[in-house]
């Protein structure tokens, strides 16, 4: 592995952790790979790069050192490693690479300080050592269609604290206009960030490509959030009517500039 740059990223939830990465991950002149022990093809965060960064390889977190040892010469890898991970155990100790932690500039002592070899400044939010280690909750939502009022409502509900104390809420939601977003929300920062992803819009049916959601928080009522989520999702005969509206609609665009044209 002496060819290979290989880095580690750790932090609390909703430190900056991708967003520090994705600086990197930009560059397409040399081999990149990523991968986010422990969260496996439901996470957001690798589908995330995956759809923003088409070049970038995704590692399958299963004998990680075997697919180490195949990456080609020159190649820069990164490992997210999550809140829930222990950054003492035996794999992350052994792996000689070097230690990122993105942490909140009022952050002066921690495990994360301990165990870096590097600290960057990240979101500027609060940890507190006095509460227990927040729990996550995840839902596959691929396939499942939202119409913008309806997500916006479960959206505020959910980080406003309708359904427990949440700190971090991160997802990818498919809309009837074939679209998909990212959302984005860190307590402590304002508001809720929604980035549409550069990937085409899907207008043929249910969309068959990643979508989902992950909560991070204490005394998550994940029942109540399950139900919420799947009465906001659209039927198949409302989705077919919203594309069709949309194709219709792209239609008359396409045609008026060629019109102009003439």
């Amino acid at each position: 592995m002496d060819s290979i740059a290989l880095t580690a990223v750790a932090g609390p939830p909703g430190s900056g952790k991708t967003t520090w990465m994705s600086q990197f991950l930009q560059d397409q002149h040399r081999p990149l790979f990523y991968c986010c022990p422990g969260m496996g093809v439901g996470s957001v965060d690798r589908a995330r790069i995956a759809y923003r960064f088409p070049w970038v390889h995704l590692l399958p977190e299963h004998q990680t050192p075997q697919v180490f040892a195949n990456l080609p010469d020159q190649a820069w890898v990164y490992l997210e490693l999550g809140f829930h991970l222990d950054l003492a155990s035996p794999f992350l100790a052994s792996l000689p690479c070097h230690r990122v932690a993105v942490l909140p500039p009022g952050l002066k002592s921690s495990e994360w300080h301990n165990w870096a070899d590097e600290v960057v400044p990240g979101n500027d939010i609060t940890v507190s050592a006095a509460n227990p280690l927040p729990e996550l909750w995840r839902s596959a939502l691929t396939r499942q269609v939202f119409d913008p009022p309806s997500l916006d409502e479960i959206l505020i509900e959910l980080t406003g604290g309708a359904y427990g104390q949440v700190q971090r809420v991160k997802g990818i939601f498919e809309l009837p206009d074939g679209r998909a977003f990212h959302i984005d929300f860190v307590e402590g920062l304002p508001g809720i960030e929604y980035t549409e992803l550069s990937i085409p819009r899907w207008l043929e049916g249910r969309p068959d490509r990643f979508s989902g959601l992950e909560v991070v928080g204490w005394n998550l009522e994940k029942k109540i959030i399950a139900q919420t989520l799947l009465a906001g999702c659209l039927s198949d005969g409302a989705i077919a009517h919203y594309q069709e509206q949309y194709k219709a609609l792209i239609s008359s665009e396409t045609n008026q500039e060629e019109s102009v044209l003439k």
